[in-house]
């Protein structure tokens, strides 16, 4: 963590502050919370505690009836710290902090006479982690809706920002594990290219597996193949259009497409915003064609990008 700027931070609390993450193993396993090392603390002792959710101005906590803290909290204390412990891949240690807090509220938890469910409020401003991963998370989350119909080409350079580790995958069909490589990934699908015959591959229930990196992690996506495609010269070939059960989709998946998308928009902004730059300076002149010139008024033309020579089909075996 710590990679996002204080712009982003600032969006982030005023997007997001009052939604309600619920922690569960999936949630928790994505922002590298570490259950075993999450306390509560008041009038200097510190009491083990599960945190059940969590925003930005609150959280709400799982505690046994005869744990000190509900003992101090029926003697009348208010005023306690949340201690939040998540694993940091860049260090050793774990990344901790205490949150000042105030009690406003105490039920029994899902009806257990042996737990209690305390509602808490944050009396000063998330610190800044607590904010970028909770809202890396619900922005990812809610792009996962409105963007799902981006694609991207995995290129190297995609492949290198998106954090997948290699093209070359399995899927599995009905069970039954195959090669294919990826082509293109989105929140909603993917396109894959393996060996097989289209008529047979129809409408088939897939899981495709994705191994992704920075945490390293294989995740297995659910999903249906909903097109077949032929590919040019290789009639041993076939392309898979795979529409995944979005409700399934891993959390990990999500964060890592949202990351590029909004990095690739970052981009985009920032050359635009060059271009009306250098556009608008005095030196900045174009020759009839519409060619950048130099200082003499010489036009000069840009070479083309380079062909890319992908061909992935020919490392694909059965």
């Amino acid at each position: 963590m710590g990679y996002a700027t204080s712009q982003q931070l600032a969006r982030y609390y005023e997007l997001y502050q009052n939604i309600d993450v619920t922690f569960t193993k999936e949630v928790i396993k994505t922002i590298g919370l570490i259950p075993q090392q999450v306390f509560v603390k008041a009038l200097g002792g510190q009491w083990p505690c599960v945190i059940n959710s969590s925003s930005l101005t609150g959280a709400k906590i799982i505690a046994g009836n005869k744990s000190g803290i509900y003992e101090k909290i029926q003697q009348g204390t208010v005023s306690v710290s949340l201690r939040f412990s998540f694993l940091n891949a860049e260090k050793n240690e774990p990344l901790t902090f205490f949150v000042s807090s105030k009690v406003v509220g105490v039920t029994q938890y899902a009806g257990s006479p042996d737990l209690v469910l305390i509602s808490i409020t944050f009396t000063q401003r998330a610190p800044d982690d607590l904010i970028e991963k909770l809202g890396s998370l619900l922005e990812a989350n809610i792009n996962s809706a409105k963007r799902r119909e981006e694609r991207i080409t995995l290129t190297p350079d995609a492949l290198r920002k998106l954090g997948i580790l290699q093209k070359e995958t399995l899927i599995f069909i009905q069970g039954i594990p195959r090669r294919c490589i990826l082509r293109d990934v989105s929140f909603s699908g993917a396109k894959v290219i393996m060996v097989g015959i289209a008529h047979f591959l129809q409408d088939k229930d897939v899981v495709l597996r994705i191994d992704l990196d920075e945490p390293r992690v294989a995740v297995g996506i659910k999903g249906k193949i909903v097109r077949t495609e032929n590919v040019e010269n290789r009639k041993d070939l076939v392309a898979l259009a795979i529409s995944y059960i979005e409700p399934e989709v891993p959390m990990a998946y999500k964060m890592h497409i949202n990351n590029y998308l909004t990095q690739q928009r970052k981009t985009q902004l920032t050359e635009s915003d060059d271009e009306l730059a250098h556009k608008a300076s005095p030196g900045a002149q174009t020759g009839p064609s519409g060619a950048q010139t130099g200082p003499s008024g010489a036009a000069t033309e840009q070479e083309p990008p380079a062909a890319q020579n992908d061909a992935p089909e020919s490392r694909i075996t059965e």
